[in-house]
């Protein structure tokens, strides 16, 4: 739909296709939520939770929406990272439609009384509510779990953050890559002799979110079987403390040191020892294969595959222990095999004979070549009154007798407002328009 001229900074109202709401079906279906949140922390966990059928109401501000809209992540637009765009066009941020699919979108100024008051109407509805705000913002508006259990008894109220709500830095601002930075996983990664390099994306965002889930699920159960609420605190830097199980044991259990010339062991595996264990160069531009080999048996089975090289008859290979102490001379004669072919006939290649072997993909790859993501329906296809039809990654996981119920793709800006404020809230046209009128909605 094209959208009505608009004066800069502020997004306009879009017609009122039936796009639902609708019941909802799932294992969640009567949980309503209040949803405060926004990129993929918040965002994320409350997505699973649309997914399998509860109500997730996405509360945004019209005059600043979320960063996720406004994210140049739609072919042709060029948007500023983290700013306001008064010429691009809200509704097509793919990064909003993909983590807010089969959510329900409403547009409410907290900065106004009116605004919180409203937002206080709508939790006072919902049995969930969730945010992951900067510190204090939340508190600077009164929405605290003391409030928020005075309107709702038994509210689950889930808090996402960099560093949790306790603790000598809880106002320290976050990000996914200060997040990796902080919980020590920046360190450990990279490659040997060279400084720690992190990871260019906000993973520990999604990885956040599933935590976050878990802890709301959870919740919610306690809740159908105690009928007592609870607060949830998660925070992203404990998260990924997590992940450092084997480093945290390898220092403070065998005394190693992570500072030195061959740390980090980039694809290196070193527990257990394994060779080769690598990623190599492919026949293309900037393609390779993942290899692994944990024992004589798959080591034999690798050369069966290779067609018994020369090379490597010598004692340098002879044993695992051998290979491991060798493996750049490996590696070196591994990579120059898997130069001559394309990396998915590497694969195949190898895992006939039973060899641990994958090819490493690009998008492209993902999105139209792999057979097994075909075969699963890893991806899906819904369509947007904006955007179009789109393709979306679905839950990892099929069970029998029940999935997703993917019913809508992502609200448009403060597309379900009549239907909130009207139908579930009970406020008449008349006053839903001056709110309107007035910027509250």
């Amino acid at each position: 739909m094209i959208p009505q001229k608009q004066a800069p900074g502020v997004f306009p109202f879009y017609g009122e296709e039936d796009r639902g709401p609708r019941k909802r079906s799932g294992p969640l279906a009567g949980v309503r939520v209040a949803d405060f949140c926004w990129m993929g922390v918040g965002s994320v966990a409350t997505r699973l939770l649309a997914d399998f059928g509860a109500e997730v109401i996405k509360i945004e501000d019209r005059t600043r929406v979320d960063m996720p809209r406004r994210l140049p992540l739609y072919k042709g637009e060029v948007r500023n990272y983290g700013q306001q765009d008064a010429t691009a066009d809200p509704n097509r941020g793919g990064l909003f439609n993909n983590y807010s699919r089969n959510k329900l979108g409403v547009t409410i100024n907290l900065r106004t009384q009116r605004g919180r008051e409203l937002a206080e109407q709508l939790v006072g509805a919902s049995s969930v509510v969730t945010e992951n705000f900067a510190p204090g913002v939340m508190e600077k508006w009164g929405f605290t779990y003391e409030r928020f259990r005075e309107l709702v008894p038994d509210v689950i109220y889930a808090r996402m953050s960099g560093y949790g709500h306790s603790g000598p830095h809880e106002n320290y601002r976050s990000y996914g890559p200060i997040v990796q930075a902080a919980s020590g996983l920046s360190y450990v990664a990279g490659l040997p002799g060279r400084e720690p390099s992190g990871w260019g994306l906000s993973y520990m965002d999604n990885m956040a979110a599933y935590y976050n889930s878990a802890a709301l699920l959870m919740a919610i159960w306690n809740r159908r079987a105690t009928g007592v609420g609870t607060e949830i605190d998660v925070a992203a830097v404990e998260v990924g403390v997590s992940l450092l199980g084997p480093v945290l044991l390898d220092v403070t259990v065998n005394d190693h040191t992570t500072q030195r010339p061959d740390y980090p062991t980039g694809n290196r595996l070193e527990h257990p020892q394994a060779a080769p264990h690598g990623v190599y160069p492919c026949a293309g531009d900037d393609r390779w294969v993942a290899i692994a080999v944990f024992n004589d048996d798959e080591w034999s089975a690798l050369l069966t595959a290779m067609s018994s090289p020369e090379w490597a008859s010598g004692p340098l290979f002879a044993t695992q222990e051998d290979r491991f102490a060798n493996q750049d001379l490996l590696d070196g004669h591994i990579a120059e095999w898997t130069a001559n072919y394309d990396p998915h006939t590497v694969m195949v290649r190898l895992q006939a004979h039973g060899v641990r072997a994958g090819a490493v993909q690009n998008p492209q790859d993902l999105n139209e070549v792999d057979p097994q993501l075909a075969w699963r329906g890893t991806f899906f296809e819904m369509d947007h009154p904006v955007i179009g039809p789109a393709r979306f990654e679905g839950f990892p996981a099929s069970m029998s007798g029940q999935g997703p119920d993917h019913w809508r793709s992502a609200p448009l800006v403060g597309e379900d407002n009549a239907y909130v404020f009207g139908e579930l809230l009970g406020i008449d046209k008349v006053e839903i328009d001056e709110l309107a009128e007035a910027g509250v909605i």
